[in-house]
């Protein structure tokens, strides 16, 4: 009687996440959940760190070549723009550059359009995801029919990145980052704030805080991860946890705090 061999294990997927920063944490967080056996290779370009300011060719040309060169060296299945501004920006010429599947996080207007109850929503975003045509477009596309403000806040992103590291963060600074969100027109008020940047949902407790008055804060990783999965499947059962590493392209590495964080998510850190 001849004896079947045991099927081979699968051999799990290699995902690249890249954001600006440490940011895009927050959808490797939803994606490790979702696909706990996975190897994420987790990408700070902290050297380009803030994106928001960049001028749009400049930032372009820059993700596109980091792109080449992190397929290069890494050969993702999947490789993930945790990054409003970068997303908006680049995602067509990427594809087009390379022959990798790319999932993109843009600004979760739709569900927002979609849940509100007062016809007011906010979207909080860094200057360059506000000054997007993408931007405007999806707005038209959802929520024309709303009153839609744009919030461009040139602080947030690096208080998120003190918040990771350990360090305080300041109340005052947070509100008054916060406050051009919350409008009130004719007995209505603003009651869905769009976190469009990955840094922001590190910061969520210290918004609920300040907020002058409680409102739906949409997270948009949940939902990356939920794409994520619909393109590389579901974890095989029994699966072991996947590990991975965190690369900094400016060479540094984390402090106590930021390596805790990083280690949650089985990453270790690794030269940029």
């Amino acid at each position: 009687m001849t004896q079947s061999l045991p099927s081979a294990t699968p051999v799990p997927p290699r995902l690249v996440v890249f954001d600006s920063g440490i940011g895009g944490l927050s959808v490797a967080r939803e994606i490790r959940a979702a696909r706990p056996d996975a190897e994420i290779v987790y990408v700070a370009d902290d050297a380009g760190f803030p994106y928001g300011e960049r001028a749009p060719a400049e930032l372009a040309a820059r993700i596109v070549d980091l792109a080449g060169r992190l397929i290069a060296d890494h050969r993702p299945d999947l490789f993930v723009i945790a990054c409003n501004t970068a997303s908006t920006l680049v995602l067509p010429p990427l594809r087009r550059a390379y022959d990798v599947a790319f999932v993109g996080t843009v600004p979760a207007i739709k569900p927002a359009a979609a849940s509100t109850r007062s016809g007011l929503i906010s979207i909080l975003a860094t200057p360059g995801t506000v000054r997007r045509d993408y931007t405007r477009a999806l707005i038209d596309t959802y929520a024309s029919h709303l009153e839609v403000t744009l919030v461009g806040s040139t602080r947030l992103a690096a208080l998120a990145e003190a918040e990771l590291a350990g360090e305080p963060v300041d109340a005052a600074t947070v509100a008054a980052e916060i406050d051009p969100c919350f409008r009130a027109r004719d007995g209505r008020r603003t009651d869905r704030v769009v976190l469009a940047c990955t840094h922001y949902p590190f910061l969520i407790e210290h918004f609920r805080r300040t907020a002058p008055w409680p409102v739906e804060w949409i997270d948009p990783a949940p939902a990356i991860a939920r794409r994520v999965t619909s393109l590389i499947g579901p974890a095989v059962s029994g699966a072991a946890a996947g590990g991975g590493r965190a690369l900094f392209t400016s060479g540094r590495s984390p402090g106590a705090a930021l390596a805790a964080v990083l280690a949650t998510l089985g990453l270790i850190c690794a030269p940029g």
